[in-house]
C-alpha cells in the first residue's frame, strides 16, 4: 500500500477565515475596529510625542511607558490592517503568503514577549520607588533603564525563533483556510499534516518560560510594595504610594490573564470563536485602553498635554 503523502500539495499561501459568521454586519465591524485602531494610535504617538517633549516627564517611569507604547502600535499595526482589508473585500485582502504568515507570527510573538518583560521592568521600577525611596536614582538609573529596555527588546525578540523553527518544519498541504483574523499558532496548527507535539511542547515551554519569570518578578515586586505600605503609619500615605501602582496592576491583570488563558496550553483550542473574541481582547482592545489606564488617567501626563496644546494653540494664535 502507497503512502498518501505522495499525492499531497504543499500550501504556498493561506486565506484568512476572520469573522466568517458576521458577513452581513461586516461594515460595522470594520468601522468599529477601524475607529478603535486609530484611536489606539492616535492615544499612544500623543504619549511618545508628550514624554520626549516635556521634560518634566525625563523619568524613569515614562521613559519605559514610551516602550510600552511603541509597543502597543506595532501589535495592533501587525494584525489590525490586514484583518481590517478582508473585512472591506480589499483584493488580496483575506490571502497571506506562507512566509508573510510566519513573518506575522513571528512579529506578533516578539512584541507580546517582550510587552512581558517591560511589564516586568516596571513593576521593579515601582518596588525601588516604593521600598528603596534614598537609593532610587542609583538602583534606576538612565543607564540601567537603557539597559533594561535593550534586555527586554532582545529577550522578546529571540523568543520565538524556536518555536517559529518548528512550525516552519510542519507540513501544510491542505485545507489552508485559517480559522482566524491573523495567523495565530492554534489555528494553524489544525490545518498541519504533521505530527505537532514537539511544536506543542516547544510552545507549552517557552510560553510558559516567559510568563513564570516576568509574573515571577512582578509578584516579587508587589510583595514587597504590599509589605512596605502595610508599614506605614499614615492612611494617606499609603493610598498616595498604592495610587502609583494601581494603574500598572490593571494593566498586568488585562494582558497576563488573556495569554496565560491562550498560550498556557497543550492542545489545539476546541473553542475556536472563543479564542477569536480573546484574541480581539488582547491584540485590539488592550492596546487601546492600556494608555487610558496608565498614561492619560495620570496628572503629569494629563498637565503635558494640556501644555502641550496650550502652547500649540498661542502659537496658532
Amino acid at each position: 500500500m502507497q503512502p498518501h503523502t505522495q499525492n499531497w500539495t504543499h500550501v504556498t499561501e493561506f486565506v484568512m477565515a476572520g469573522f466568517a459568521g458576521a458577513h452581513e454586519a461586516r461594515f460595522l465591524f470594520f468601522t468599529l475596529f477601524l475607529t478603535m485602531y486609530l484611536f489606539t494610535l492616535v492615544e499612544n504617538l500623543a504619549i511618545i510625542l508628550v514624554v520626549g517633549l516635556d521634560h518634566r516627564l525625563w523619568r524613569p517611569m515614562y521613559f519605559f511607558l514610551t516602550h510600552m507604547s511603541c509597543l502597543e502600535i506595532g501589535y495592533t499595526s501587525v494584525t489590525v490592517p490586514k484583518m481590517l482589508a478582508g473585512f472591506i473585500g480589499v483584493d488580496g485582502g483575506k490571502s497571506i503568503s506562507y512566509t508573510g504568515c510566519l513573518s506575522q507570527l513571528f512579529i506578533f510573538t516578539f512584541l507580546g514577549a517582550t510587552e512581558c518583560f517591560l511589564l516586568a521592568a516596571m513593576a521593579y521600577d515601582r518596588y525601588v520607588a516604593i521600598c528603596m525611596p534614598l537609593r532610587y536614582g542609583v538602583l534606576v538609573s538612565w543607564g540601567t533603564c537603557i539597559r533594561l529596555a535593550g534586555a527586554c527588546w532582545l529577550v522578546g525578540f529571540l523568543t520565538p525563533i524556536l518555536p517559529i523553527y518548528f512550525l516552519s518544519q510542519l507540513t501544510f498541504c491542505g485545507p489552508n483556510v485559517v480559522d482566524h483574523f491573523f495567523c495565530d499558532v492554534s489555528p494553524l496548527l489544525a490545518l498541519s499534516c504533521s505530527d505537532v507535539t514537539l511544536k506543542e511542547t516547544t510552545d507549552f515551554l517557552v510560553s510558559l518560560m516567559v510568563l513564570l519569570v516576568s509574573s515571577a518578578v512582578i509578584s516579587v515586586s508587589y510583595g514587597n510594595i504590599i509589605w512596605t505600605l502595610l508599614h506605614i503609619r499614615s492612611a494617606a500615605e499609603r493610598r498616595k504610594a498604592f495610587s502609583t501602582c494601581a494603574a500598572h496592576l490593571t494593566v498586568v491583570s488585562l494582558f497576563y490573564g488573556t495569554l496565560f488563558f491562550m498560550y498556557v496550553r497543550t492542545k489545539v483550542a476546541s473553542s475556536i470563536n472563543f479564542n477569536k473574541v480573546v484574541s480581539v481582547f488582547y491584540s485590539i482592545v488592550t492596546p487601546m485602553l492600556n494608555p487610558l489606564i496608565y498614561s492619560l488617567r495620570n496628572k503629569e501626563v494629563k498637565g503635558a498635554l494640556s501644555r502641550a496644546f496650550s502652547l500649540k494653540s498661542w502659537k496658532g494664535q
